[in-house]
């Protein structure tokens, strides 16, 4: 038998070799080489010096564009992700960049981009992360953002965007983390953000949203596995509801500067892995209830500006909490 054997090696490596050769000679998408193409010949593109020759995906002697990855499929090549972040990029988001049907990352981030999101990036099916952060984008966000199924990682914090957050974020089953913090959100946080089976981290911070948490977390079982919620710097009232020790996951509550009010309720203390409690410059009163203090992981109580007691004490230093790129990783 081990005559024969040796015999299909020939063989094995003829195929192995045709298939390299294949990957190697295989074009790239016409519809993703127009696309790209666009795009570089756009004014406020052309920062981008890296991209040379025509073919994003490289051609011949000619590397990949710089920030672009292709994957091959089938008989092409197709881009799969762009990355193309703190070069500032100027001029209104490039609607061509929809037409990259295969793209799983889209990483502008850090740039200045500026006007609205268009609605056709709800044609993304593929995409998992999309970070548009630290631009000058405005404008409403398109509902169409509900379509990107596949979508884990939002991040559109630090931007100019306006109008009420969309419910149909809710339509985005795989989302993890959520950032929308510095931007210009009016109305209230949709309820329907607790259906999310995934959520994580959820950053709505520094915007011009009302409304209570009881709202909130009116959906029975909602935020299953929130550990992350910043809510502060903006206009939120009401009390915190004992119901929101239901949110089991909470490591960090961030309700800093907003005009909250009423005691707070011993059960938000049950809440077993409450690491960050952040309640200072709102309206409290009252006082903190004991259990807080004998809670083994909680790190930080921060209570100034507010009308409690005489006597109640803050646990540890204030610091602001932030997370890293490395937090935003898929």
């Amino acid at each position: 038998m081990l005559p024969k054997m040796v015999s299909l090696w020939p063989l094995t490596l003829i195929c192995f070799l045709a298939f390299s050769v294949s990957i190697a000679h295989s074009k790239t998408l016409k519809r993703d080489v127009k696309a790209l193409n666009e795009i570089k010949a756009s004014l406020g593109w052309r920062v981008v010096y890296a991209w040379i020759g025509d073919d994003p995906c490289g051609d011949g002697d000619l590397p990949p564009w710089s920030g672009v990855t292709c994957s091959t499929q089938g008989d092409y090549r197709v881009v799969t992700e762009l990355e193309v972040y703190a070069v500032s990029i100027v001029g209104p988001f490039p609607i061509a960049v929809t037409n990259l049907l295969d793209l799983t990352r889209l990483d502008l981030h850090n740039n200045k981009l500026t006007g609205p999101i268009p609605p056709q990036i709800g044609r993304l099916r593929r995409l998992r992360m999309l970070n548009l952060r630290w631009n000058k984008l405005q404008d409403v966000l398109p509902p169409e953002i509900g379509e990107l199924k596949k979508l884990t990682h939002l991040s559109l914090s630090f931007n100019n965007f306006k109008g009420e957050i969309p419910k149909e974020l809710a339509n985005l089953p795989q989302l993890r983390y959520l950032y929308l913090q510095e931007n210009r959100f009016t109305g209230r946080i949709p309820p329907e953000l607790g259906t999310l089976q995934n959520l994580r981290h959820m950053d709505v911070g520094n915007n011009h949203l009302v409304g209570t948490i009881r709202e909130l977390i009116r959906i029975e079982g909602c935020f299953p596995v929130l550990r992350n919620l910043y809510l502060n710097n903006n206009y939120l009232t009401g009390g915190v509801p004992a119901q929101l020790s239901n949110v089991t996951n909470l490591e960090i509550l961030y309700l800093s500067y907003n005009k909250m009010s009423g005691v707070i309720p011993t059960a938000l203390a049950d809440i077993p892995k409450l690491t960050y409690l952040y309640l200072d410059h709102n309206q409290f009163s009252g006082r903190i209830p004991n259990a807080f203090y004998k809670h083994p992981f909680l790190k930080e109580l921060y209570i100034e500006g507010n009308g409690f007691r005489p006597g109640v004490d803050p646990i540890g230093a204030h610091k602001v909490l932030e997370l890293s790129d490395t937090d935003f990783l898929v």
